[in-house]
């Protein structure tokens, strides 16, 4: 009851008419990075982070979060009417959502798709909505060495549950830490490798180098690929919009198993791409039309669209009660919320709680706004990716360089921008991943903060990460997390090589 008494609030919180009109600017905003495939969630909200600081943080960040939620919807324009995955976590969308579109049925797959991810949201905006106080004030119990278990588990889990290879994502991840030690020891203050150079005493700017690592470098990718837009013309009128709304309460059961993976993956640090496919292999194992997924199956459309809204949404849920984002996007809003002064975790939901209940009344009716707007401007967007890449492209490099320099008014940051966008590419074209990187750069220090405090209340001794049950079981976790992909490689490599049992022997 106190959680619908909150959210109450925050719809009041929400009643200021500019909010609206920036929830709705972002909302347009997000679909038109969603459908680019140059750019993605976490690049759109990162390049307009900068854009923001004007605004008060409860105004800034519904702009940002309708961003995500409207390149959510966007990528899946692309997907059905160009085979081309405007967002990675629509690569699954394409393998049903094209031959619909070839058959003719454009129209129906896009609805599917934007009516599941509109269901997946809300299923992961409900459990936003009465789970968040409830971890909000269990952790307002945390230490130190809590936190730096929690941190220590989130770091674990991308090594555990990531389908890279595990080195690659230690390597990244190695880099990130390095990147975040660079400036100014907050414990000390003493200089950590700055090379003598005062530019780097305030280290890597996050903002600066996750520009480059995801905007930047997908364009220098795209434009080395030379890719090209050649796809269907689409449509959506009110009559195939309420046949679509007429068939799909029979496929109800699979929308709600993708809510359910969707937000699983949302809140650990799988993320909304293995959630779309995930959601998609359960789809085609229990359907009753298995066999012709891949072929037109608007099944194929509902499963990984809802899978993928539903892991973008929840992703705040960590972020918010605990400071850990779920996702790179998350990643990206947490560094927003620390420039705009507010501390994710358990006291946000004490001493904001303007802010945080008026997020999440946004949630709600921004992807109610996000239906509408997708539904009514396909054509639009349609029409902008049959402008030449070579024209697009530059744009995107200049709103690149515009939002680097804004975020100190340094001509340095462009430079930064620059190298981390050439590292973003190499990244990409060696395949290492960049979440973990992004992740350990934005909570490195945070994790080395939390550490360090834990180390001084225990006078040096490691045995405070096992005072206490719940840190106990944390670490434990993020261990078993740390070392699955090896027990997994021999418990494989002994099970192969048991000898078979041999009839009459």
């Amino acid at each position: 009851m106190e959680a619908l008494t909150s959210l109450i609030h925050g719809f009041g919180v929400l009643g200021d008419p500019m909010n609206i009109v920036y929830m709705f600017v972002g909302i347009f905003l997000g679909v038109l990075i969603g459908v680019l495939p140059g750019l993605g969630g976490a690049n759109g909200v990162a390049i307009l982070l900068p854009l923001t600081f004007s605004m008060s943080p409860v105004s800034a960040i519904i702009m940002l979060s309708s961003i995500y939620w409207g390149a959510l919807f966007g990528g899946a324009i692309t997907s059905v009417l160009f085979n081309i995955p405007g967002e990675p976590w629509s690569v699954a969308t394409t393998f049903d959502g094209y031959p619909m579109a070839q058959q003719g049925r454009a129209g129906e797959a896009l609805t599917a798709a934007f009516t599941g991810s509109f269901f997946g949201a809300f299923v992961a905006t409900l459990l936003l909505t009465f789970l968040a106080p409830v971890i909000a004030r269990f952790a307002l119990n945390f230490g130190p060495a809590e936190f730096f278990a929690v941190y220590l588990l989130t770091f674990c889990s991308f090594v555990g549950m990531g389908k890279e290879s595990p080195f690659k994502v230690i390597s990244a991840m190695m880099l990130g830490f390095a990147l975040a030690a660079v400036g100014l020891d907050t414990v000390t203050g003493q200089l950590r490798m700055t090379f003598g150079s005062a530019e780097l005493l305030r280290g890597f700017d996050f903002l600066v180098a996750v520009i480059g690592l995801f905007g930047v470098g997908e364009i220098l990718l795209t434009m080395e690929e030379g890719l090209a837009f050649k796809g269907r013309s689409a449509k959506i009128n009110l009559r195939v919009v309420l046949h679509t709304w007429k068939e799909l309460p029979r496929l109800w059961l699979t929308a709600l198993r993708g809510s359910i993976v969707g937000c699983w993956m949302g809140i650990t640090p799988g993320g909304a791409t293995p959630a779309s496919f995930m959601s998609y292999g359960l789809a085609k194992r229990f359907s009753r039309n298995g066999a012709r997924f891949g072929k037109g199956e608007i099944e194929g459309v509902l499963a990984p669209e809802t899978a993928a809204h539903a892991a973008g949404t929840s992703a705040l849920l960590p972020m918010l009660t605990l400071g850990i984002p779920g996702s790179p996007t998350a990643a990206v809003l947490l560094g927003g919320l620390l420039i705009w002064g507010l501390q994710p975790g358990p006291l946000l939901f004490v001493e904001q709680k303007d802010f945080v209940w008026g997020l999440i009344a946004s949630i709600y009716l921004g992807n109610i706004a996000g239906l509408i707007v997708v539904l009514t401007t396909v054509p639009l967007f349609a029409s902008i990716l049959r402008i030449p890449f070579s024209i697009i492209a530059p744009i995107i490099l200049v709103v690149c360089a515009v939002g680097a320099y804004t975020v100190h008014n340094a001509l340095l940051d462009i430079s930064v921008m620059l190298i981390f966008g050439v590292l973003g590419y190499l990244f990409k074209k060696l395949g290492y991943p960049l979440a973990p990187l992004v992740l350990a750069l934005v909570l490195g220090d945070m994790a080395e903060s939390s550490f360090r405090q834990a180390m001084l209340l225990s006078r040096g001794s490691l045995s405070i990460f096992w005072a206490n049950p719940l840190v106990a079981i944390l670490v434990t976790l993020a261990l078993a997390m740390l070392f699955w992909p090896l027990i997994s490689f021999v418990t494989e490599r002994f099970g192969r090589k048991r000898p078979q049992m041999v009839p009459g022997q």
